[in-house]
C-alpha cells in the first residue's frame, strides 16, 4: 500500500467521484534536453543548464488533467528536464530525463536557495504533487524556490509501465486475500502476468529505479540548481529517500525535514505489519469519533467494536458477492479495503468514509470504489497513472525479501491479530514481489549520516501509513546529533499539513531561519 501525500490530494476529487490531477506533460516536452557535445557526446552532467518553461498538462503516467493553475498571488509554474545516468555505476553511459517543476521564491533578495520536495509513494509524481499543495508551502516560498520532480520510473521520468488500462481494471478487482487453493492460483497467475508486463514494457529500466539511484539523482539536481547544500522536505517514502541521501552525502545536507517517517530499520515483513497496525489504529480512531457523535453517525453500532464488526461483515459479504460501483464496474472486497484505507490518510475525509460505508451497506459501492481508484491512480476516463507500477518496481528493486504466497499465508496469524480489517490484505501483500524479474538491494536502507547537518524528524501519533514509531527509529538510525525529533499528537498521514500551528511554526523556523527545536518537542 503506497504511503504518499499525493493520495490525499487525490481524495479531494475522489469525494466527488472524480480523481485529482496535477501538472506535467500530455504530449510534447516543455523543454529540449541539453545538447550533446564533446568526445563523449554530451557535456558533463553537472554543467548542464536547465531551460525552464511553462508547464504543460500532465502525461497519462502522471494522471492526466489540466496544466497547473497560477501560483498563489499570480505567476506561473515552471517545468524543465534534468539528464541523469540511467545507471549510476556507469555515469558516462546512457542517460534518462527527469521531469522537474519549480515555483520561484517571492523575495529574491532574501532567497536561501532551492527547497526540494518528495511527496512519497514510492511512485508519487512530484511534478503534480507540488501544485496540489502549493498553498500549504507559501510561507516557505518567501525565501526558497520550491522544487519537486518525478523520480526515475515515475510520471514523465522514464516511467515504468506494466499493463493496459482494461487489464488493470481486471487486476485491481481481483481477490488479493484468497480463501482457497483455487483463489491462490488465480492471484499467483495474475501477479506473474503483472510482473511479466512490467518486464516487457520497462525491462531495461527496472534494475535502476531504486532509491539509491534516486538519491544520487538528487545530488546531481542540487549541483545543477546551483545549491551548495541540498535543502529538502521529504514526506512518507520521501523520508526514506532523504535518509539514503544523507547517508551517501552527509556533508551536502542543508536544512532538511522528514515528515510522516518510514522506519528505516524495518524490512518488508515488519513494514507491512507496522502498516496493518497503523491503519487499524486510524480505523479505531475513526470508529471512536463515530461513537462520540452518537446519532449523528450513520453507521450501525454504539461501540468501536460494533462499528468495526459492521465493517468486517461488509467486507466479508463483498468477498462473496460484489455490489454495483461505477458504470459497469463493481465494488469488490479488495477495492473496498483499498477505499477504506485511502480515506484514513486524512481526518478531513472521515466523513466521506462514513458516507461510503453507509452507501455500500445499502448496495451502492460508488464512493468506496472512487476512493480505491484514487489509491490506484485511476482517472475518471478509465486511464491509470503509473503510481502503482512505479511503487512495485521501486519497492521490489530496493528490498531483497521474496515471499511466496505460501510463506505469506504462514504469517497471516500475526497480521490478523494486528488488524481484523487490514491484516489479511497486508499479510498477503508480502508476496507482492514474488514474481519480480529483478533482484532487490537491501534488507533495509542504511540512513546513518555522521557529519550531517541536523535533520528535523516529525512523527504523527495517529499516522496510519507511517506509524509514529518510525520517527524515533529514524532519529536513532541517523545518528547522534543528526536527527531532531518533533512529535505531533494528531491524526492523518503527515503533520505539517495536519492543521497544527505548532508543527508549522517549528518547521518554518528551522527551514527559514535555521532555528533547530529541542529534540523531543511535542505539538498538539
Amino acid at each position: 500500500m503506497p504511503t504518499s501525500a499525493a493520495h490525499r490530494a487525490a481524495l479531494l476529487a475522489a469525494t466527488a467521484v472524480l480523481l485529482a490531477a496535477g501538472c506535467s506533460d500530455g504530449g510534447d516536452d516543455a523543454t529540449e534536453p541539453p545538447k550533446e557535445s564533446g568526445p563523449s557526446g554530451r557535456p558533463a552532467l553537472t554543467a548542464q543548464k536547465l531551460s525552464w518553461a511553462p508547464c504543460p498538462p500532465p502525461s497519462a503516467a502522471e494522471g492526466g488533467g489540466p496544466a497547473p493553475s497560477a501560483l498563489p498571488g499570480g505567476g506561473a509554474w515552471q517545468c524543465s528536464f534534468l539528464q541523469t545516468p540511467l545507471d549510476w555505476s556507469e555515469p558516462d553511459g546512457e542517460t534518462i530525463e527527469l521531469a522537474l517543476i519549480r515555483a520561484p521564491a517571492r523575495d529574491a533578495s532574501r532567497r536561501i536557495g532551492s527547497l526540494v520536495f518528495n511527496f512519497g509513494g514510492p511512485g508519487g509524481s512530484g511534478v503534480t504533487g507540488l501544485p496540489s499543495f502549493a498553498g500549504d508551502y507559501e510561507t516557505l516560498r518567501g525565501r526558497y524556490d520550491l522544487v519537486s520532480f518525478d523520480p526515475r520510473g515515475v510520471g514523465r521520468s522514464d516511467p515504468v509501465e506494466c499493463l493496459g488500462d482494461k487489464e488493470l481494471d481486471a487486476y485491481y478487482a481481483l481477490d488479493f486475500t484468497p480463501d482457497d487453493a483455487a483463489e491462490e492460483r488465480t492471484l499467483s497467475d495474475a501477479q506473474k502476468r503483472y510482473a511479466a508486463g512490467c518486464e516487457k514494457d520497462s525491462g531495461p529500466s527496472l534494475p535502476h529505479v531504486g532509491t539509491e539511484n534516486a538519491a544520487r539523482d538528487m545530488d546531481l539536481m542540487r549541483q545543477v540548481l546551483g545549491d551548495e547544500k541540498l535543502h529538502y522536505f521529504g514526506i512518507s517514502y520521501g523520508t526514506e529517500l532523504g535518509g539514503v541521501y544523507a547517508h551517501l552525502f552527509p556533508k551536502n545536507v542543508g536544512r532538511a525535514v522528514f515528515d510522516a517517517v518510514i522506519d528505516p530499520e524495518a524490512g518488508v515483513e515488519d513494514g507491512a505489519l507496522g502498516q496493518a497496525k497503523g491503519f487499524q489504529l486510524a480505523l479505531d480512531n475513526f470508529a471512536q469519533d463515530c461513537v462520540d457523535r452518537g446519532d449523528e453517525c450513520t453507521l450501525p453500532g454504539s461501540t468501536v467494536a460494533e462499528i468495526e464488526t459492521f465493517i468486517t461483515d461488509l467486507l466479508a459479504s463483498l468477498d462473496k458477492k460484489p455490489i454495483p460501483g461505477i458504470g459497469d464496474r463493481e465494488l469488490t472486497q479488495t477495492q473496498a479495503t483499498n477505499g477504506i484505507a485511502q480515506a484514513l490518510y486524512s481526518k478531513e475525509f472521515w466523513t466521506y468514509l462514513e458516507q461510503g460505508l453507509d452507501a455500500a451497506d445499502g448496495g451502492d459501492g460508488a464512493l468506496l470504489l472512487s476512493l480505491s481508484d484514487s489509491m490506484n491512480g485511476r482517472s475518471q476516463n478509465g486511464s491509470y497513472s503509473n503510481i502503482q507500477a512505479a511503487n512495485a518496481a521501486i519497492n521490489c528493486v530496493d528490498f531483497k525479501e521474496r515471499y511466496t504466497l505460501g510463506q505469506a499465508k504462514e504469517r497471516l496469524g500475526q497480521f490478523r491479530e494486528a488488524s481484523p480489517v487490514f491484516g489479511d490484505f497486508m499479510g498477503w501483500s508480502l508476496a507482492g514481489c514474488s514474481q519480480w524479474p529483478v533482484q532487490g538491494a537491501w534488507e533495509h536502507p542504511d540512513v546513518s549520516a555522521p557529519g550531517s547537518a541536523p535533520i528535523l524528524v516529525v512523527g504523527n501519533t495517529g499516522d496510519p501509513a507511517t506509524p509514529y514509531e518510525g520517527a524515533r527509529a529514524m532519529v536513532n538510525a541517523l545518528g547522534k546529533g543528526v536527527g531532531v525529533e518533533l512529535t505531533y499528537e494528531g491524526e492523518g498521514h503527515g503533520a505539517y499539513n495536519g492543521g497544527s500551528a505548532c508543527v508549522k511554526k517549528a518547521v518554518d523556523a528551522y527551514l527559514l531561519d535555521g532555528k533547530v527545536p529541542n529534540s523531543g518537542t511535542v505539538c498538539k
